[in-house]
Parts: structure tokens; C-alpha cells; sequence
């Protein structure tokens, strides 16, 4: 890959000098916009001449204007129909939230055309899906793995292409989209404008870039890995388990306008909104468990200002466009220091400042080196607030009990029928292996076989010391259900069992020596 010019101007640029069109300006124009990002201004020309562009920014920066408007130009200009199943420019997005935000760009850009707009990610109708490309769609925005769906079903054919857009590609190597874009780039057209973009360009990128783009336009608006300039960034040390106080704390700010909070795992997700909820601030979750509408739901509300706290995880947040974010709660580091640098840049977009501060664990201060180290700066350091330990004892406990989501019910019961020594009820070890092995004699005498290990016999008595009882007395297995049985064991003439409901096959008595065998089945 030959790399061309490299902009790095900072000034900003009237969008009506860059050579777009009227219908372009008077859409820029509804929505307030005359003065172009530098990402924008040094991409739109280029773009315009039909290269391909590798473009290193951060989020926030305007990106997703700077491919879309010169890309609906040149859409435009073509004047040509998409072919069925096909669509004419493909954006690639790494999650469903981003995918979704560019499609509205899309639309609202393309006023006053007849380009039509279509969406292709999971948690939505995959139908849906095939009826938008069944007539052909001029602009596609898509997640990689559905995209790779329909094309392996034949419903979305992609040698009509003329322009391809990577968006936060670095975003999309993490979470190991890799073999999914080499799949999709096989059905491409080699004669296509390709454009590249990633908040940052390690050679693991770079290489990945080379085999999209040929003799691309490079254009950087910052330096690689570096942070939003107008983000203040501060770190306080404080224990884990003190830090739900010291968020609890810190939202009852009224400084603090409308924030994000980020965890990384969706249990603690969930778990930050339940004792949120508990003392009285109200916040939505948003993570992979959770159900399209309810993610879908959870950012309207934020966005309208309704709640004014979301929690996420770093996958689920790309694509979250919202301004007038005031802070970001780092509530646990990243163990990937690439995502600090996504996440506080939620903050701070379209000119504004922001703040972003992290609660730093002692088993986390390795992870804070390294985004530091990353970043190239030290974040400053602040202790906790006075009083802190009086206002935290007013703070309902950080140890409640948090409900679940039904995935997540269903994964923890999964795990709980695990058991015993390894195996769960059928026998299937840890690692998923179903090799039943001898079920366990659960009319063993204080054996304990079948039991968790470690567990104690039933019963107080020792093993072997079992009293008889007095003759006449004695019960046989199955008494209870089968009427009274005399001393030998023998039931009374006349005395028939009892069932509750009628008899089926697969409760039918084992036939004598059936060796294991229920109802003739197999076990």
C-alpha cells in the first residue's frame, strides 16, 4: 500500500468550498451544519475524486459525515439501479447501535434524492432483512455476521458495489469479525472506492487496511492513540466494593447532566441499575443480553433526556451519538486500553468539554498503567470526597441482590446443574463431554454417592449403625405410593396401588430382569 497525502490542518472549512452539491448543502443546512469538521474537511475533496481513503480519527470527530455526503454524491451522479439483492455502497459497522446511527445519517443526508436506506444486523427480522434486498437498496449499512447470513442464504449478492466503508475497523477486529470481513470482501468487486477508518492504527490494523485499499488518501485529524483534547480525565483509588457508593455519590451531583457509566462484564451492568434503583437514581442498561427493543428502548430514553444515566459495556455502546454527555464513569477500567479511548470519547462531541473519571481498584492499577501508557499522559489523580464514609453508610448495601435478565437465569442455571464432582445429572463432565458414567444408587444407605463432594452423610447416625425396625413395622421402597405392605413385604389382597392419573408407558414398572431398561427404552 502506497500511502498519499497526509492532512493534518486543524482550521475548520465552509462545506460550501468543498464541492458539493446544492441538494448536499440545503440537507447540511436543516440541520444546522456550515462549518466542516477537519476530518471532513480533508476527506469530502478526496472522496469526491473517487479514491480510496485510510482515515485515523477518533469518535466523535464527524466521521460518519465525512464518508457519507461525498459517497451520496457520487451515488447520485452514477444515476445507476441497484440489482436485485444488491445494494450499490456497503457500510460495514462492528455493532448494531453504530449501524443503526449511520442509517439515519444516511437518510437524513440524502433528502431530496431517491437513494433508498436499508438496515442489516441482528435482534431484527432477518425476513425483513430479505424483502429490503430482494429489489436491490442503493446504501446498506450492516453488522459483518447477518451480512455473512444472507450471503450464504444467496439473498445478498455484492458484485454490484461501487463504494465499501470500514468503520471503527479496530472496534471490529476485537470483537473477531476478521474471517467474517475476508468472507464478505470475496464477493466484492475488485474495481470499487474503499474507505478505511479506525480511532487507531497499530500494525495489526494497518495490515488489515492493505488488503482493502489500494494508494489510499491517509488523513489524520490526531495523533494515533491519543485522547479527545477537551475530555478531562481523573482517577480516584478507592476499593471495590466502595465504589457503588462513590457513584451513588457522584450522580446526586447536579453537575452531572447526563452521563454514561461503563462496566465490563453485562452481569455488572445490570448490577450498577439495580442498586442505582435502589437508592432512588434511575438508569438503564444496555448490553448484549439484552433484546433489540429493549436496547433500542434504553437509548431513546436516554437520549430524550428521560433517564439520564445509561450503563454499558464497551461493545454495546458503539454507535452511541448522543449530545450533551457530561460525564463518562469509567465504574471498571478497560482490560483493553484501546477501549478507554472509545469510551471517554462519548463525551465531549460536536465542540463541547467533558469529563470522564475513573474508579480504580487495586487489582486494576496495572490496567491504568497501560492506559496511560497508551495514551501518553498521567491521569490525574483525585481523593476520595470529605465525608465520604458518612455518606456511604446511608448508601444501601453494594451486596443486594441484583435480578436477572432471563439469558442470563438460564446460563446461571446451566451452570448450577453442573455438579457434584463434575458432572451434571446426565453425567456430562465440565468440558460439555457426555459420557454417562454409572448413575449414582440413591437408595444407598448414608452413602452420600451423587452428593457434592465434601458434603456429609444424611442423617446423624454413623454409617453401619442403622437400628432395625420392630417386625411388622418395616416399610418396602414404594409403600407410600403402593398402599401398606405387611411384614414379609406383601400387600394385602385387595389392597391395589395407587396412581395419580392414569398409567403411562414411561412410568410403567421395569420388566423383571430388563437390566436397566424402562418401559423397553433404552437409557
Amino acid at each position: 500500500m502506497r500511502v498519499g497525502r497526509i492532512y493534518e490542518e486543524i482550521h475548520l472549512t465552509q462545506f460550501n468550498t468543498l464541492g458539493l452539491s446544492e441538494i448536499t448543502l440545503a440537507a447540511l443546512a436543516a440541520k444546522g451544519y456550515t462549518e466542516a469538521t477537519p476530518i471532513q474537511a480533508q476527506s469530502i475533496p478526496a472522496l469526491l475524486e473517487g479514491r480510496d481513503l485510510l482515515g485515523i480519527a477518533q469518535t466523535g470527530t464527524g466521521k460518519t459525515a465525512a464518508f457519507m455526503l461525498p459517497s451520496i454524491e457520487r451515488l447520485v451522479a452514477s444515476n445507476k439501479r441497484p440489482q436485485p439483492r444488491g445494494c450499490r455502497m456497503l457500510v460495514l459497522a462492528p455493532t448494531r447501535e453504530l449501524a443503526s446511527q449511520i442509517a439515519e445519517s444516511a437518510r437524513q443526508y440524502s433528502k431530496g434524492t431517491r437513494l433508498s436506506v436499508a438496515t442489516v444486523f441482528g435482534g431484527t427480522s432477518i425476513h425483513k432483512n430479505k424483502t429490503d434486498l430482494a429489489r436491490g437498496v442503493d446504501i446498506v449499512v450492516a453488522t459483518p455476521g447477518r451480512l455473512v447470513d444472507l450471503i450464504d442464504q444467496c439473498y445478498a449478492i455484492l458484485l454490484g458495489i461501487e463504494i465499501l466503508v470500514l468503520d471503527e475497523a479496530d472496534q471490529m477486529m476485537d470483537l473477531g469479525f476478521i474471517h467474517a470481513l475476508k468472507r464478505i470482501v470475496r464477493e466484492l468487486p475488485s474495481k470499487r472506492q474503499t474507505l478505511f477508518f479506525s480511532a487507531t492504527m497499530p500494525k495489526t490494523i494497518r495490515d488489515l487496511a492493505n488488503q482493502f485499499i489500494h494508494e489510499p488518501v491517509e488523513v489524520k485529524v490526531t495523533p494515533v492513540a491519543t485522547t479527545a483534547e477537551r475530555v478531562e480525565q481523573f482517577v480516584t483509588h478507592v476499593n471495590q466494593t466502595e465504589k457503588q457508593s462513590l457513584l451513588t455519590i457522584a450522580l446526586r451531583d447536579e453537575s452531572v447532566e447526563r452521563a454514561l457509566i461503563f462496566t465490563r462484564t453485562k452481569h455488572g451492568a445490570d448490577r450498577v441499575v439495580k442498586l442505582l434503583a435502589g437508592n432512588g437514581i434511575a438508569a438503564n442498561a444496555i448490553h448484549g443480553n439484552k433484546s433489540q427493543p429493549q436496547r433500542e428502548r434504553a437509548l431513546g430514553e436516554f437520549k430524550s433526556g428521560k433517564v439520564k444515566f445509561l450503563v454499558a459495556t464497551d461493545i454495546a455502546a458503539r454507535g452511541i451519538d448522543v449530545s450533551g454527555v457530561s460525564h463518562v464513569f469509567n465504574f471498571e477500567l478497560p482490560n483493553v486500553p484501546d477501549q478507554y479511548v472509545h469510551r471517554i470519547g462519548r463525551t465531549a462531541r460536536a465542540g463541547a468539554t467533558g469529563m470522564a473519571i475513573s474508579y480504580c481498584a487495586d487489582d486494576e492499577r496495572t490496567y491504568l498503567r497501560d492506559i496511560e501508557r497508551l495514551i501518553r499522559q498521567k491521569i490525574t489523580a483525585v481523593p476520595l470526597p470529605e465525608g465520604f464514609l458518612a455518606e456511604s453508610a446511608k448508601i444501601k448495601s453494594t451486596r443486594a441482590p441484583v435480578a436477572m435478565g432471563r439469558d442470563e437465569q438460564n446460563g446461571r442455571n446451566g451452570r448450577a446443574m453442573q455438579d457434584r464432582g463434575g458432572q451434571n445429572r446426565n453425567g456430562a463432565g465440565r468440558n460439555g463431554q457426555h459420557d454417562r458414567g454409572p448413575r449414582a444408587n440413591p437408595h444407598a444407605a448414608n452413602s452420600g454417592e451423587g452428593r457434592r463432594h465434601g458434603e456429609q452423610p444424611r442423617g446423624d447416625r454413623p454409617q453401619g449403625e442403622r437400628q432395625a425396625r420392630p417386625e411388622g413395622q418395616r416399610q418396602t421402597l414404594g409403600a407410600s405410593f403402593g398402599g401398606a405392605r405387611d411384614g414379609a413385604g406383601q400387600r394385602p389382597q385387595g389392597d391395589q396401588p395407587r396412581f395419580y392419573g392414569p398409567r403411562k408407558k414411561k412410568f410403567s414398572a421395569r420388566p423383571a430382569g430388563n437390566g436397566g431398561q424402562r418401559g423397553g427404552a433404552q437409557r
